[in-house]
């Protein structure tokens, strides 16, 4: 016999507790005795019992430390883990093998010891807390086995929920050992670490053994081996700090450079070397010229060269220039003509003096068609869906949302709120207290109508029951005072533990999913995350939700704090901001308009003679001398003489000159062309949107003011040429000097009507060029698959369209009705005011000076820029240019942050920007499979994850082995695997999930009834991990359909209707499942490339699933429909722009008359659209729906810079020599094109763009500062410079054979003698003279 205070008994056979000694407290669960005494045999009862608890793999002992009721209270304890862990059969064992040794091990005494006991309710010493040695071995083999087995209707791990989410073995232990309810034990039991410890050899998930080895999704050990797939961060070939493409250029490009200062010095030397020659050859010149000797004086006009560079006529004569031109035979020299551009001349001609004899028809036709065309605006409809603005319907997400939503329902609506502290943390009693009540208040917010969030919430287990609101009210109720000083241990032990505080809706909430910012530091997390989960339909069932969404949006909105900051978005957020008034800008862009029309009209005027410049300049200056005289700073001015003109007859020549009107009538079309635009594609269903409502009138307006001004300055050199009444030209041999032959003199008289009509025939097959090139190029626009930039693309088009038929018909009719008016001196804007002419006041009645912008390109521009090494820099130049664009394209991102399209003001900026700061969670992803047959083994084995027999790599494993590399599958929780579930759910060992009627097995038993009237379905039959036993057809369907309506609860968390009633879609017969889906989540998703490449990187995972299974399988995400076109946008991209470049070719090839011309436009428009491409990479514009289309726009206008350049230079004739050295022919006709067009493609398509757009720089709008600010900014400085600079260059290498552009011998000898700088080289001055000035 053992005194009492004697040390327990240890050693084997000798036990540490057995039996029960009652409760600690009325509500407390039974604890054991402590006993030292010895082991005792065991029954055949109680080892039948305990075989069944602690399972096949235990080997029962002879003699026991534990009674039978400890047994079966073990086995109900166990039986609320089991369900967790049994897919993994060396965990279940390990965790069955631990607690039975624990409780009946007859050798309990040499691991286990009493440390405390406690006085029950009857007065008995019971255990208060042990000390549980377990060995090292052990510890960590049972960890190991148990540490990644997963719980898929959490889409976490059973350790979250048995071991508290521990991630050691000593942490594991510790969780299970602390004294709490639940899955906790109900006294204390710690776990030292000493020699004589537990030493069981525990089981490994990687055995062979059936009650060992796991599943690839339990045990990773398992797994097979994927390919490797390298993560799309991972940098491509590099060398340093460059790409191998930049290095490759740069070396192209320098051995481009050395390999042209190598040639240029050898010519320079070859040069030098001609000279010497020269010099000695001048001792004995020839007696006559020949085309091998010296220049002469007519050759010295145009140059010299082969006749290989002599022209389009490829005779001798036409080196000679104009001043041979009246000595030889005309058709020895006039170039020849085109058959293409004649005859566009021809129609334009007869369009033009039609609708200048005819203006009161010509508007009454165009009347009544724009009246038809804006009949369609009685259809004329609005798009503000996102999905429906950004989606293209037949793209493969779209169809597979609508599958989705279909055959699951459509995604939940979410309302978010974030609330921070700035500088702080918001866990604090304060902000904690205040926001529970403020959920409170959210609870009980009503519509008009009475819908509360009861009626619209996402409740998981059927109406009625409790919403799903993910927030820490989950953990601390609705009152903090609940918790009073222990708030903080609440808190924490909730967020390391989620399982042991369930909400009411039952599942366990990821600390992640309510606490930002926390980086496992919950108590000091930035930011409270609240997410209430409402249903969402596609049919007028959403409007209550959508109601409620309104009137939470407008709490939200009152709702304030002193030292907090609240951001948050509804489900009806988006779409109501993008939908917003201010996002249009419209005082920027109608502002832009305006100046863009102040430009036009003042530009257009024809301005004031020359005669009274100078005159009103006189006057000035002697009143500034008078004034000087009478303070005695300078002597008075001689007496003047009468003047020609007053400065009082200025206002008289403003009122008549002035193009206000016309300037209004050319804007006036665009917009109504703009308008009529809009009518027929309202007629055709497509719909307007708000990007086209912002952009279209601009862009039309940029494009069509162009037009205006060629058409303005044609007919102001047709006024020069052909005025009526005109004076005789001066003497073309007159002694003047430079600034005297600034003016044209005039040439044949010819009525208003006829100068209209020729200047339409001279400018309308540019018009034309341009203009079809525009209309193409933006239509090809139409081929981008999103309904929103497809739309802008119809419109731009057709807007586009109309202008230019409207420009060359309607405008064309108003500036004859204005050439008029202003010839019968009558005012601008008053035309019934006539006024009467100052006497001398011109030398002809309508005169018209040099511009400064056409001088400054005569004189100074076009001389340096075809100066050779000139041209050689400028190739050097762009060549840098295309290799520094090059790169900047490499650094090109994808997407569209939403951000860019909400107003400057939105209240979902401050979201969106939380959202990326704090959410630390991914967005769900969907695996949708079908063509499987789930009722048969071999669909089952397909699908499942937690059998022997399952596909090495089906569903589920394929999904769990991606899980395990996130850098490259984005994914990063183990996948919601019904099937699974289901098969477990029917696990005879779970006495609390399939039950059925012990009397009726037909008819299956509730949560509720008794389970002496119970039983497990499979009890009577074989199961078994090879899935032997389990049900298939009929008998499948039958489980299934109860398994979907069993909850999920603490008996059975296995039940399906909370996790996965929306995860199957049964067949219409309820005999087969037609589709069923697999959830996990992605990895926190924080920029767009993390959105694109994590669709990119779902897809890649369902194809290899179809390939390995067989099953057909698609992914799906909310996010997925938006960033679809980011998967083929680049090749759409390259495809539409090399069309469009395609389109160019040809088009400029027909209309120039030239393969090669036409050829270095569409090159040169390459270049344009490449630099912008370039720049987009700088200035962080990413590539998207968006700017492809202002790609594709860029293009048309880079033709606008381009195609008048090359017209004229084609049709420049013989060329004009530029200077009395020798030149080229294609430099004369590339010089004259400059000095023909160049002011006009500067002040008119330049300046005007320039001007209009750089208003858009006070934008509020970040869309339109970013895709339409900087990108037109670069595409018009883009197209200018390669107009301006570039092309003129190349053509003057490269350009085509010319021809003329005016029909008759006459209009050619015309124009070609009428051009202001073409008396600096008199045609009939002598040989000696020009030599002698040279």
């Amino acid at each position: 016999m053992r005194a009492a205070d004697d040390p327990p008994r240890r050693g084997p056979g000798v036990c540490a507790m057995r039996g029960s000694c009652g409760r600690a407290s009325m509500f407390g669960a039974e604890l054991p005795c402590p006993d030292d005494g010895d082991a005792t045999e065991a029954s055949d009862d109680l080892l039948s019992l305990m075989s069944a608890v602690c399972g096949p793999a235990y080997e029962l002992p002879s003699s026991v430390c534990c009674t039978k009721d400890q047994v079966e209270t073990l086995g109900e304890r166990m039986q609320q883990a089991a369900p967790l862990i049994a897919s993994c059969p060396a965990c279940i064992n390990n965790f069955r093998s631990f607690y039975c040794d624990f409780t009946c091990s007859p050798d309990q005494s040499t691991f286990l010891s009493v440390s405390s006991t406690q006085k029950t309710t009857d007065g008995k010493d019971a255990i208060k807390s042990v000390e549980y040695a377990v060995s090292d071995e052990f510890r960590s083999g049972f960890f190991d086995s148990c540490k990644n087995v997963q719980f898929g209707a959490t889409n976490g791990f059973a350790m979250d929920l048995i071991g508290g989410g521990a991630k050691n073995a000593s942490a594991f232990l510790q969780y299970m050992g602390d004294e709490r309810p639940g899955l906790g034990s109900p006294f204390q039991i710690n776990f030292p670490e000493i020699e004589t410890a537990y030493d069981r050899i525990p089981l490994s998930c990687a055995d062979s053994d059936l009650n060992a080895r796991c599943a690839c999704a339990d045990c990773p050990s398992t797994c097979p081996s994927l390919p490797y797939i390298a993560p799309p961060t991972t940098g491509g070939c590099r060398v340093g700090a460059v790409s191998c493409l930049t290095f490759s250029l740069l070396i192209v490009y320098s051995v481009a450079i050395l390999v042209g200062l190598l040639f240029y010095s050898y010519k320079q030397a070859l040069r030098h070397r001609q000279r010497r020659y020269e010099r000695v050859a001048l001792l004995d010149p020839p007696i006559s010229p020949t085309l091998n000797g010296p220049p002469s004086g007519l050759d010295g006009l145009v140059g010299r060269g082969d006749d290989s560079e002599s022209g389009p006529s490829g005779s001798i004569h036409f080196r000679l220039g104009r001043g041979a031109s009246l000595l030889d035979p005309m058709e020895h020299l006039q170039p020849k003509q085109n058959k293409i551009n004649a005859t566009l001349r021809r129609f334009f001609y007869r369009l033009g003096l039609t609708c200048a004899k005819r203006p009161i028809e010509t508007f009454a036709l165009a009347a009544v068609v724009i009246a038809a065309l804006n009949i369609g605006w009685k259809y004329f409809a609005v798009e503000t869906d996102p999905v429906r603005l950004w989606v293209a319907p037949g793209s493969a997400s779209a169809e597979q949302k609508h599958f989705f939503d279909e055959h699951f329902r459509p995604f939940y609506r979410a309302e978010q709120v974030f609330i921070s502290q700035p500088g702080g943390s918001p866990i604090n009693y304060e902000t904690l207290e205040w926001w529970l009540k403020v959920e409170s208040e959210i609870d009980a917010l009503e519509t008009d109508g009475g819908i509360t969030l009861q009626d619209i919430c996402f409740a998981p287990n059927g109406p009625g029951t409790a919403c799903v609101v993910q927030s820490v009210s989950a953990w601390l109720g609705d009152d903090l005072d609940t918790w009073g000083d222990d708030w903080r241990d609440r808190f924490a032990s909730c967020a390391s533990r989620p399982g042991e505080c369930l909400p009411e809706f039952g599942q366990p909430i990821e600390p992640r999913l309510v606490l930002g910012g926390a980086n496992g530091d919950w108590l000091n997390a930035k930011a409270l995350v609240i997410t209430y989960v409402v249903d969402n339909y596609n049919d007028d069932r959403v409007a209550p939700a959508e109601e409620w969404e309104q009137v939470l949006e407008t709490y939200l909105e009152g709702l304030h704090r002193d030292g907090v900051k609240i951001s948050y978005s509804t489900g009806v957020s988006l779409e109501q901001e993008l939908n917003k008034s201010t996002n249009t800008d419209v005082k920027i862009v109608v502002l832009s308009y305006l100046v863009m029309f102040l430009y036009v009209s003042l530009t257009l005027g024809g301005g004031l003679p020359p005669s009274v410049i100078s005159s009103s300049l006189s006057a000035v200056w002697r009143s500034a001398r008078h004034l000087g005289a009478r303070l005695k700073l300078n002597n008075p001015p001689p007496p003047r003489v009468a003047p020609t003109t007053t400065i009082s007859a200025i206002p008289t020549l403003l009122s008549v000159n002035s193009k206000f009107s016309l300037g209004l009538f050319g804007i006036a079309i665009v917009l109504i062309a703009v308008s009529s635009s809009v009518g027929l594609c309202s007629l055709l269903g497509v719909r307007v949107t708000l990007i086209i409502a912002e952009v279209i009138p601009f862009l039309v307006l940029a494009v069509g003011v162009d037009n205006v001004f060629i058409l303005v300055h044609e007919l102001d050199r047709q006024n020069a040429l052909h005025a009526q009444d005109a004076p005789p030209p001066h003497g073309l041999g007159d002694d003047t000097d430079d600034d005297d032959h600034d003016e044209m003199a005039p040439g044949t008289s010819l009525p208003p009507e006829e100068r209209v009509a020729r200047a339409v025939a001279r400018m309308g097959p540019s018009i034309l060029l341009s203009s079809v090139t525009e209309v193409v190029a933006f239509a090809l626009g139409a081929l981008v698959p999103m309904p929103a930039v497809r739309n802008f693309a119809v419109y731009a088009a057709g807007s586009v369209l109309l202008g230019a038929i409207m420009q060359v018909t309607v405008f064309v009719s108003a500036m004859a009705l204005d050439l008029k008016r202003a010839e019968s001196m009558r005012m601008d804007c008053f035309p019934c005011i006539r006024l009467r002419p100052p006497v001398g006041l011109y030398e002809s009645p309508t005169p018209s000076g040099e511009g400064v912008v056409a001088k400054f390109i005569r004189r100074v521009y076009a001389p340096f820029l075809l100066h050779e090494e000139v041209k050689q820099l400028v190739m050097v130049a762009f060549g840098g240019l295309f290799l520094v664009a090059i790169i900047g394209i490499q650094h090109i991102t994808l997407g569209l942050d939403q951000r860019l399209a909400l107003p400057s003001d939105s209240y979902l900026i401050e979201y969106f920007n939380d959202l990326d700061s704090f959410f630390d969670f991914g967005p769900p992803v969907y695996f949708v499979v079908t063509g499987t047959d789930a009722t048969e083994r071999h669909g089952q084995q397909q699908m499942c994850g937690r059998f022997t027999t399952c596909l090495e790599l089906s569903v589920a494993n394929s999904l769990e082995a991606e899980r395990k590399r996130p850098d490259s599958s984005f994914l990063a929780s183990p996948p919601a695997s019904w099937v699974d579930d289901f098969m477990q759910w029917t696990n005879p060992t779970f006495e609390s999930c399939c039950r059925v009627r012990k009397a009726d097995p037909s008819v299956f038993c509730t949560p509720r009834d008794s389970d002496r009237l119970c039983k497990p379905c499979f009890a009577d039959r074989e199961w078994d991990i090879t899935m032997n036993g389990l049900p298939e057809d009929g008998e499948f369907m039958r489980y299934l359909n109860q398994w979907l309506v069993s909850p999920s609860d603490e008996n059975c968390p296995l039940g399906g209707r909370a996790p996965y009633s929306t995860a199957l879609s049964l067949s219409s017969d309820n005999a087969s499942v037609a589709a069923s889906h697999f959830r996990t989540y992605h990895t926190p998703l924080k920029g767009q490339a993390d959105y694109i490449n994590s669709l990119s990187a779902a897809r890649r995972i369902a194809s290899d699933i179809e390939h390995r299974t067989g099953a057909k399988v698609f992914p799906y995400s909310l996010h997925y429909v938006f960033f679809d076109q980011y998967e083929h946008i680049v090749p759409t991209a390259i495809y539409v722009i090399s069309l469009a470049l395609v389109a160019i070719l040809l088009i400029t090839s027909l209309l120039l008359g030239s393969w090669r011309t036409g050829a270095t436009v569409t090159f040169t428009c390459f270049l344009a659209v490449t630099t912008v491409t370039g720049v987009m990479g700088f200035w962080g514009i990413s590539l998207n729906a968006i700017s492809l289309v202002n790609l594709v726009i860029s293009l048309g206008i880079a033709v606008e810079f381009c195609s008048h350049i090359a017209r004229a230079f084609m049709g420049a004739g013989s060329g004009v020599p530029y200077d009395k050295e020798g030149r080229r022919e294609k430099d004369e006709r590339a010089f004259t094109a400059l000095v023909d067009v160049g002011p006009s493609v500067f002040s008119g398509i330049t300046m005007t763009k320039l001007i209009g757009i750089s208003v858009l720089a006070l934008t509020r709008s970040k869309l339109l500062e970013t895709y339409y600010f900087r990108m037109w900014l670069t595409l018009i400085l883009s197209g200018a410079l390669h107009g301006l600079v570039f092309l003129p260059v190349l053509l003057s290498y490269v350009g085509g054979p010319g021809y003329a552009l005016e029909d008759t011998d006459e209009d050619w000898v015309t124009s070609q003698m009428r051009r202001p700088m073409d008396y600096e080289y008199a045609p009939f001055a002598d040989t000696d003279s020009m030599l002698s000035d040279g």
